[in-house]
């Protein structure tokens, strides 16, 4: 039996509130070559429960992984590494695809060999208080490229999006959350795994570094539900003050200094640099 075009893989932990109508939405996709990869993280409530009976009713391929808990980033590459698609098409347990999604991102990546990941807009399902919080997050993150264009109609990201002076301002993750996404799963040959020592900006990490050799195609529509509650793992990792986002700018300095803009390349030279932090010292004493 031939593999799939497109892997849908599914990291899971305890997320039996909201898996089913997870699972449910992969029913509904107008593209029918694909499979289900569950990688679950020793989940403690239904959801194993829950996925075999989604299994059973199934007549397209569903495996079903157990993965020794080891972090978010290692149940997200677990996953990948079980996938046998062409494509990876990332679903959380939480989130929802929209019927065309698969189609659609299938269909960009097919017809485009220079575009690496193709992402869309998301919708949003509030399943917490609607509070300013929350509104406020939407103002700030509901159209992550909003900065970046305001003009209709698809948009692709080059690595020139390194060269713009708000690059670094927020939103950082210019792209979307992993179920927003599907991309070659050949870019992993090239440039491997997610990096299982971050946890909050892992996504955009991975992001950044296919930009770097590919282009980023995003549809200018809304292809998936993104889900807000006060289980997810943003939410819990900002309880437990769980916050590597203070490492990005280093991590930019090491791996993309010469694609930066020059106030970037400036400010982190002398930052970072151990002979630009040398510099600053001199100058500081002979002003």
């Amino acid at each position: 039996m031939p593999n799939p075009k497109v892997s849908i893989i599914i990291p899971t932990y305890n997320g039996a509130e909201y898996l089913q109508e997870a699972l449910e939405s992969i029913k509904g996709q107008t593209f029918r070559d694909f499979e289900v990869v569950v990688s679950d993280d020793d989940s403690k409530d239904d959801t194993l429960r829950i996925v075999e009976r989604f299994k059973e009713k199934c007549n397209f391929p569903v495996r079903i992984f157990h993965h020794k808990p080891d972090g978010i980033g290692a149940n997200w590459n677990h996953a990948m590494r079980q996938a046998r698609g062409k494509y990876i098409k990332f679903l959380f347990q939480d989130d929802i695809l929209l019927p065309a999604c698969l189609e659609e991102m299938y269909t960009v990546l097919e017809n485009n060999p220079k575009i690496g990941l193709v992402t869309s807009k998301r919708e949003f399902i509030i399943s917490k208080h609607n509070d300013d919080k929350t509104k406020q997050w939407l103002a700030t993150y509901g159209d992550l490229q909003k900065h970046i264009s305001d003009a209709p109609g698809d948009l692709i990201l080059t690595k020139k999006l390194f060269k713009r002076k708000d690059f670094i301002k927020t939103p950082k993750n210019k792209v979307g959350e992993p179920s927003a996404v599907m991309f070659r799963k050949s870019i992993i040959d090239k440039l491997g795994y997610f990096d299982e020592s971050l946890k909050q900006i892992l996504d955009y990490e991975y992001w950044n570094r296919i930009l770097k050799t590919y282009d980023i195609y995003i549809l200018d529509k809304s292809l998936v539900k993104f889900r807000l509650h006060n289980a997810q793992a943003t939410a819990q990792n900002a309880n437990l003050k769980i916050n590597d986002y203070q490492l990005y700018p280093q991590l930019l300095y090491k791996d993309y200094f010469w694609l930066l803009n020059y106030k970037y390349q400036k400010e982190f030279f002398f930052k970072y640099n151990s002979f630009g932090q040398l510099l600053k010292k001199i100058k500081r004493r002979v002003l």
